[in-house]
């Protein structure tokens, strides 16, 4: 497996985003003195920029939290990105170092190469197995329709499902990662550490 997480180029272009916002928000420090001179859609721009550079740092650190343990990391981010564009909901576990077994209710054993293609028609709406998780250990799909313990954490978002809640349960009694596809939104986040993070499927 591959345990480089550097990605040089991704890192590079998240510094040089990150310099321009410090550089944008210097500019405005120095214009708050001329009282005829209104920033606030200045901050709007700082804002959108914000957002741009966080979804870009999570796609940087997905991939360097995943790189080590699947080689598949290119199949499951065209899955996701496909998932979001048509909105068809999932849920993907990766097992990385710590066993899952007493913290996963099984569903149906599968173990099939991991494709984006078989990915998506096991999370195609109708498919028996699409509902629950589907779990990945290295470069192989063992299983679909696993039952996730819930989280118990109130996060304030009264509108958070069963995914996320799920996503975020399981990463907070393991160093799985799992990525969640919003089939209300298309939004796809990822869950670790008990944390859930946006990402950006575009492109």
């Amino acid at each position: 497996m591959n345990a480089d997480c550097d990605f040089s180029p991704m890192k590079l272009a998240i510094k040089e985003d990150i310099s321009r916002v410090i550089t944008e928000l210097q500019n405005n420090l120095a214009a708050m003195d001329d009282q005829n001179n209104c920033l606030l859609g200045n901050f709007e721009k700082i804002k959108d920029h914000f957002t741009r550079i966080q979804m870009a740092a999570a796609n940087f650190y997905l991939n360097c939290y995943l790189s080590p343990f699947t080689d598949k990391y290119p199949e499951i981010s065209i899955c996701v990105q496909n998932m979001s564009h048509r909105r068809h909901g999932g849920l993907i576990v990766i097992q990385r170092e710590d066993s899952l077994d007493t913290l996963i209710h099984p569903g149906i054993l599968l173990r099939a190469e991991l494709t984006h293609s078989l990915l998506e028609s096991i999370f195609f709406p109708g498919n028996p197995l699409h509902d629950g998780a589907v779990m990945v250990y290295r470069d192989q799909i063992v299983s679909a329709a696993n039952i996730l313990p819930l989280s118990a954490q109130d996060t304030g978002d009264q509108k958070m499902g069963t995914r996320h809640r799920s996503a975020l349960g399981l990463t907070e009694r393991s160093d799985a990662l799992v990525l969640v596809v919003s089939e209300e939104t298309g939004r796809v986040s990822f869950a670790f550490n008990g944390h859930l993070y946006p990402i950006n499927t575009l492109g």
